[in-house]
């Protein structure tokens, strides 16, 4: 019960100061692409000429039609990103806060919270071309479905934000670990069925890289109803909502421990 009313009256404050960290968000954004001609479409660039390069090679490789292959391809490479941005940008988020960090006393939270906001708008954007690019190739068939993406990308979102205070405060105390980090994501991403089918996978007997990973879950439930127009199945949200809140108790338990302790490391 008191575990609970300190999670309460910590969410309470980080919404208290929500004009705080959605100004961050919007200094980072405005920072990221001043002077650019395009703005956030640089974001869009890496995996649109991705995705030609891998339809042209992994294509033919896999004997899969373009038709098919290019919607499954940039979809997981768009959350892929935001992964990876994620991971990436949690791990620095405290010390690009330590100026405020040391003015004001306010929950740590925000700052990973700031870093999976910005990640997320730019994942939002790649989410509307894929749709875009869908509906071009197929039509407007998977209208229905896509009701689902909303539960789908709340589970992402704080599966993101958990990540991210859990690499914050991880390469804090031991800041090493941003290098093993992108090693970590490199694996990681061979191991998730982002740029091929996970049948691949599951054809060759290796179905602990679909069943165990948390990634494959959420891209299972990402691309059912954009693909396929189909809803993801209640086995998938299962599993999808276990790793979530794994990781979000995980994240919890961390910033209860390590909070007061993380400036005396920057």
């Amino acid at each position: 019960m008191q575990g609970g009313m300190l999670v309460t009256r910590y969410t309470t404050d980080i919404w208290r100061l929500r004009y705080f960290w959605l100004a961050l968000v919007q200094i980072d954004v405005k920072k990221r692409y001043r002077r650019s001609m395009i703005g956030v479409g640089w974001s869009l660039l890496h995996p649109i000429a991705m995705t030609v390069v891998l339809c042209t090679v992994f294509g033919q490789l896999f004997n899969l039609s373009v038709r098919d292959y290019a919607p499954h391809v940039i979809s997981g490479l768009i959350f892929w990103n935001y992964f990876a941005a994620v991971m990436n940008q949690g791990a620095q988020c405290f010390f690009q806060g330590e100026s405020y960090i040391r003015q004001q006393p306010a929950p740590l939270a925000i700052y990973p919270l700031r870093t999976t906001l910005g990640a997320g708008i730019h994942f939002l954007v790649g989410l509307l071309i894929v749709l875009i690019f869908v509906w071009t190739l197929h039509g407007f068939g998977n209208l229905p479905a896509l009701l689902s993406l909303a539960p789908t990308l709340i589970l992402i979102f704080i599966f993101g934000w958990a990540m991210a205070i859990c690499m914050g405060v991880v390469n804090v105390l031991f800041q090493d670990c941003q290098h093993l980090i992108e090693v970590f994501l490199q694996i990681l991403f061979y191991v998730t069925p982002i740029i091929y089918p996970a049948e691949k996978l599951r054809e060759r007997h290796l179905d602990m890289f679909v069943n165990l990973n948390p990634l494959a879950m959420m891209l299972e439930m990402l691309r059912q109803p954009i693909l396929n127009g189909q809803l993801p199945s209640i086995e998938t949200y299962f599993y999808g909502v276990l790793a979530v809140s794994v990781a979000a108790c995980f994240a919890i338990f961390t910033l209860m421990r390590f909070e007061r302790r993380i400036i005396f490391y920057l």
